[in-house]
């Protein structure tokens, strides 16, 4: 539904995209008890253009979410989940973590495969699809539940670009964003 994120000054600040007829949504700002929302085309018009100028992006943000939350934003309309699609509806990468290693050995049983010993002590990763994430409020369509659904609900991490071999002292500096997901193994 929405992003909470730490912009460069410190204040935190809670973003949407809203459903607009576009593959990408339009993003807004939105106040902390997810009430209120204002549209901030004036710095960016989707989540993504955000991120790619963040230095600037950010700290204008973070100014206009501080405005909503005082009501000095005379263009703030109520926000409403339902209009809302995922926060990035599509990113360039889903790169996902998996730290719950009952949930892997449980995936894997489904396949027939079995679990190696190393999955126990070195973390699982792998590159899933990222071209459509689903709004916070849509439905997740299956075509039969007798496939094993099985619901995660993750973290997800939105970084800049993290160069290839950083601590993780550095790699912190690259997070933008944090957000709660859901995710769907059959």
């Amino acid at each position: 539904m929405s992003t909470a994120g730490r912009a460069p000054r410190g204040a935190d600040i809670k973003v949407a995209t809203l459903r607009d007829g576009s593959r990408d949504g339009r993003l807004i700002i939105v106040s902390r008890d997810l009430k209120r929302a204002a549209q901030v085309p004036h710095i960016a018009t989707t989540l993504q253009a955000a991120l790619d100028d963040w230095e600037r992006a950010a700290p204008r943000l973070a100014e206009a979410f501080e405005q909503l939350q005082r009501d000095n934003n005379r263009s703030a309309f109520p926000f409403e989940a339902r209009k809302a699609l995922a926060p990035l509806p599509r990113a360039y990468q889903w790169a996902d973590g998996s730290s719950y290693v009952n949930h892997v050995e449980l995936v894997r049983k489904a396949r027939g495969a079995e679990m190696p010993a190393s999955f126990w002590s070195d973390p699982l990763m792998y590159q899933g699809g990222s071209d459509d994430f689903l709004g916070p409020m849509e439905e997740a369509l299956f075509v039969s539940e007798d496939h094993g659904i099985d619901l995660e609900a993750e973290v997800a991490v939105i970084t800049d670009d993290v160069p290839m071999g950083v601590t993780p002292e550095q790699a912190r500096e690259h997070i933008r964003l944090l957000m709660l997901v859901n995710d769907w193994s059959l």
